[in-house]
């Protein structure tokens, strides 16, 4: 199937879950990472069960705070 990671079209295979997406993806601080599949959020907490799926976007975004 195809995705979508970061504006990257990528095959992959049936079945992945976001958690693995991370792994496969080498994602720097996986513990503090935000994914958006399609626009919506996923709860950190449903990376192991939430399943890609074809055509899907993926984006990682990570929130940094600042300031002087």
């Amino acid at each position: 199937m195809t995705i979508t990671v970061a504006g990257t079209k990528k095959e992959v295979k049936e079945g992945l879950t976001v958690a693995q997406l991370i792994i496969d993806e080498d994602v720097e601080t996986p513990m503090y990472v935000t994914v958006s599949i399609n626009d919506e959020f996923v709860d950190s907490g449903a990376f192991e069960t939430t399943l890609l799926k074809d055509g899907d976007s993926v984006e990682f975004l990570y929130f940094m705070g600042g300031g002087c």
